[in-house]
């Protein structure tokens, strides 16, 4: 059977996300790698600056080429970069000719306005912000399945709303009293250092984070609006997020504690297994989220290097509260691996291809 390879371009290859991406579709079955973009080591052969890949990518030197200098020869270019810059680079022409998916903040948010005020950049490109689809693969499959402009969630916010959807899909969400202000979703998420990125940070070395744990940007983190933005999407009413990210000492890894509180007129009845099977009917089929068995809760460390999502649910009837827990790896489902699913599912791939690996233990 003859294989449609089509051509890849990584901008941003050096960074976390950029290298994770570079493992994934240096083997898979149909794509060729014939860019690997970066400004901070061009001239560079590949392997000097990851030595992972040694033997892998040794053909490979890093150039510093822009997505139009690339679009003629690639069929998709996949963007690794800081909020703020694809946005810049990236028009009406380009996308005529190939596929973008940008794996930073640029495209995700459709008010211009609330992307300049939470991200504190200017938007190069808004008009294309009606354009772009949101790429949360198994939500919005059938309209990552035509696009040219895939804006690739975050990785708190992949585990937030995955982990929450089957929740403000069935109206669980809690309301004031009034009836006109919704109460809030408490989320409450923790993630390794690498969430931060490969640039060097005080906040990021061994010392400032080795045995400790951290809140940081306390009502103020840029994944919030992202959140809201998409979750009132399935609610189709407004609603609010409280989330609180917090720093640990670990590589790799997000895992999401969310809590709905339900008023005493909600569902007096429901239970546990009500809850589960929201997220079996809602889930039923896909490959990468793991609905675990009752009285099973996630652990990042079984979804380690992998695309996998694990959701755990209950009810604390004492409290009338529903708690339910996600974990992903923050490079994999988080970033590139979620870049490289809705690759697959706009290419007509094997949606699993290159992704299915077991996840990494210990």
């Amino acid at each position: 059977m003859e294989i449609n390879v089509i051509k890849a371009g990584i901008i941003g290859a050096t960074g976390y996300a950029g290298m994770e991406l570079v493992r994934l579709l240096s083997h898979h079955p149909e794509v060729s790698l014939v860019h690997l973009g970066s400004r901070s080591f061009e001239g560079t052969p590949y392997v000097d600056t990851v030595g992972s890949f040694r033997d892998a990518t040794d053909t490979y030197i890093c150039k510093n080429a822009t997505p139009r200098e690339l679009a003629p020869e690639c069929d998709v270019i996949f963007l690794a970069l800081p909020h703020g810059i694809a946005s810049q680079h990236i028009d009406e022409d380009i996308l005529k000719s190939t596929c973008v998916i940008d794996l930073g903040a640029d495209f995700r948010l459709k008010d211009v306005d609330m992307y300049q005020k939470w991200y504190g950049v200017k938007h190069g490109s808004p008009h294309l912000l009606s354009k772009s689809v949101y790429g949360l693969s198994e939500l919005e499959r059938d309209a990552i399945a035509s696009a040219n402009l895939i804006a690739n969630p975050g990785c708190y916010t992949t585990c937030s709303i995955l982990t929450l959807a089957p929740l403000v899909q069935a109206g669980l969400v809690s309301r004031a009293e009034t009836g006109t202000k919704p109460l809030p979703i408490i989320i409450d998420a923790k993630s390794g250092v690498s969430g931060a990125g490969r640039k060097e940070s005080q906040a990021s070395h061994f010392c400032e984070t080795n045995e400790s744990i951290k809140a940081y940007k306390i009502g103020s983190h840029r994944h919030t609006p992202e959140i809201e933005q998409y979750l009132q999407v399935i609610s189709g009413n407004p609603l609010a997020v409280q989330f609180t990210p917090h720093l640990v000492p670990m590589n790799r890894g997000i895992l999401v504690t969310a809590y709905i509180p339900l008023q005493s007129e909600q569902n007096p009845a429901i239970t546990t297994d009500d809850l589960r099977d929201l997220y079996i009917s809602l889930y039923k089929g896909e490959k990468f989220i793991r609905v675990l068995p009752k009285g099973v809760f996630p652990e990042t460390r079984w979804v380690k290097g992998s695309n996998f999502v694990d959701i755990g649910i209950t009810f604390d009837e004492r409290t009338r509260t529903i708690v339910a827990v996600g974990a992903i790896d923050n490079l994999i489902k988080g970033a590139a691996g979620q870049a490289v699913q809705n690759m697959n599912i706009r290419f007509g791939f094997d949606e699993a291809a290159s992704l299915d690996a077991i996840p990494l233990f210990p």
